[in-house]
């Protein structure tokens, strides 16, 4: 049986054999970026270098990402659904293209780890009024055996990607299914039966889609390519789901067997854990109400199964052994008090939260938000608890609720818009101030400040950072005048690579907990007159080329603690 270690390294050393270059996962926390709240796959950091900047490894690159998807919390407990895990990926950024693509995958599959051809199918895009039928990628996977049966053609929605934002970048999608059913596979694919398990997907970014809405061939195209570890490891050794590989395993046997609460509970840790190691703590805005839906929700179902108070202290120390040399920050960050703190305080709100729910007899939208506002309760835990207590929900007000609160949390945290996917004008120049605003802080504050996160979008940047006391009013106001110095004077911005060591030497600097490569970018904003180093960090851009092309006053808005020893600075520039 295969093991997700020798996976690892037999994905990475095939495409370094067509001479990728191994670059080392992201943070879970994406950086300079609030598209969204975590990075979801291997493409999410490389966002600029697909639109255009040049990354520092060259045009062909090849790694292991951990990722975190959200969106299907309600299918967790099956065999093929996780939170947290570890995507296969490689990229060409204009180079090759659909045909290398294609063949290379199916060479690993079949050659390298042995997949029976009987046993795979592929889904092509079918086209529409925008964009023609993928035939080409159609034909060169019947060029290797793959027959006119189990090839299935799909639309938009399932075989489509992008852009990142509202234009830019996109294209069609070939994915790869592996039949997973005791029985011989069907002679033909259908992706509605889930015995079909979608294991790899190549995306095509071969077109622009413009502000006037139509899609226009780009000049350089990119692939972007996927490879989910567990369901891979999954088809390889013939296992019934991921929960049976050798990531997961260890964690169910210590939960004490394999059904679909433990599923739930052992997914949700893994995934808390992992977020928490990547400094992440539980709350109740953006991240830290992920974290916490997630602890609590795997609180409450160990609660069910009556696993005792200590539950999870051994269940964590199987997954720091089980993950910790592929993930460092696991054993260097551990994880236990953060969740006994969330344990302490979720017996105290559920006693609470039980109460409020007996006096009621319906749940709807006013009950959901009340136990939410004033006890932390999050909403899809309302709901379990609600239909276990018998008390009938009020669905439709509950949606409504619901869906009030998402469309608030994204307005109020800027998520969703901007980020690294958008290269306007505004964006651009507040990615820039973003590093004179750090430089600035360590300046008055210390060299201790490090940037936590970092969420731009075209009105205002808002930056997160370590540090342990409100700024004095004093402070404050120096960190302003010190950026608006710089914003008066002929300071230019420029980009370039060298290896990390190199780098470190001459003082980058990065965000907490990013990890980077051998060679990296590094922007530097100096003084053209003297020479003298304004700002250097680790970054992949973009960039102005010149503070004079940023016009206004640096102004702090607000600045908060948002967790313990992180502050949060809002500011515009007008």
């Amino acid at each position: 049986m295969i093991t997700s270690r020798q996976l690892r390294t037999l994905y990475q050393d095939f495409f370094v054999g067509k001479r990728h270059v191994a670059i080392p996962s992201a943070s879970l926390v994406p950086t300079n970026d609030p598209s969204v709240l975590f990075t979801t796959a291997g493409m999410h950091p490389l966002v600029p270098y697909l639109l255009g900047e040049s990354h520092p490894a060259g045009t062909r690159l090849v790694n292991v990402q951990e990722c975190v998807r959200t969106g299907d919390i309600e299918l967790i407990g099956d065999d093929t659904h996780l939170t947290f895990f570890e995507m296969l990926g490689n990229w060409s950024l204009g180079d090759y293209y659909k045909e290398d693509a294609i063949r290379w995958s199916f060479e690993f599959l079949t050659d390298t780890l042995g997949l029976g051809l009987d046993r795979l199918g592929v889904t092509c895009f079918e086209g529409d009024s925008d964009v023609a039928r993928d035939d080409e990628s159609a034909g060169v996977w019947r060029e290797l055996g793959v027959r006119a049966e189990r090839v299935q053609w799909l639309g938009r929605e399932d075989n489509w990607w992008g852009p990142a934002g509202t234009t830019g970048p996109c294209g069609p999608d070939t994915e790869i299914f592996y039949w997973v059913g005791a029985e011989p596979a069907p002679e033909v694919i259908d992706v509605r039966d889930r015995r079909w398990v979608e294991i790899w997907n190549n995306v095509f970014m071969g077109y622009t889609k413009t502000a006037s809405g139509t899609f226009e061939p780009l000049g350089r195209v990119n692939v972007d390519t996927g490879m989910g570890l567990e369901r891979t490891l999954m088809a390889v050794s013939g296992l019934r789901s991921v929960y049976e590989v050798d990531t997961m395993a260890p964690l169910m046997r210590v939960l004490g067997g394999d059904d679909h609460d433990r599923r739930v509970i052992a997914d949700h840790l893994r995934a808390a854990c992992m977020m928490l190691a990547d400094g992440v703590a539980p709350s109740n805005k953006d991240r830290g109400y992920i974290v916490r839906r997630l602890l609590r929700r795997a609180l409450l179902f160990a609660q069910r199964l009556q696993l005792g108070r200590e539950w999870f202290r051994p269940a964590t120390e199987t997954l720091v052994e089980t993950l910790g040399d592929v993930y460092p920050e696991l054993t260097s960050h551990d994880p236990t008090p953060l969740i006994a703190d969330e344990l302490e305080r979720f017996d105290r709100t559920l006693a609470q939260g039980l109460r409020m729910l007996k006096r009621t007899t319906a749940l709807d939208g006013e009950v959901a938000f009340d136990l939410f506002q004033t006890y932390g309760f999050p909403f899809e835990l309302t709901f379990e608890l609600a239909e276990a207590s018998g008390v009938h929900v009020d669905r439709a007000s509950f949606a409504s609720a619901l869906d009030r609160h998402r469309e608030r949390s994204r307005a109020s945290g800027g998520s969703f818009a901007g980020g690294l996917a958008d290269h306007s004008v505004e964006i651009v120049r507040y990615h820039t101030v973003t590093h004179l605003l750090q430089a600035a802080l360590r300046e008055v504050l210390g060299d201790r400040v490090i940037q936590r996160g970092s969420n731009i979008t075209k009105e205002r940047l808002r930056f997160d950072f370590s540090h342990d006391s409100k700024l004095t009013a004093e402070q404050r106001s120096r960190v302003e005048a010190i950026v608006n110095g710089w914003l008066e004077r002929p300071l230019v911005v420029e980009r370039t690579s060298m290896t990390e060591p190199q780098a470190r030497a001459l003082g980058a600097i990065g965000a907490f907990g990013e990890k980077y490569g051998d060679v990296v970018s590094v922007y530097s904003v100096t003084d053209p007159a003297t020479g003298a180093v304004i700002s250097r960090e680790f970054c992949g851009g973009p960039h102005v080329q010149a503070l004079d092309e940023i016009s206004g006053r640096f102004q702090i808005l607000s600045e908060q603690a948002i967790a313990a020893g992180i502050r949060r600075i809002k500011a515009v520039v007008r």
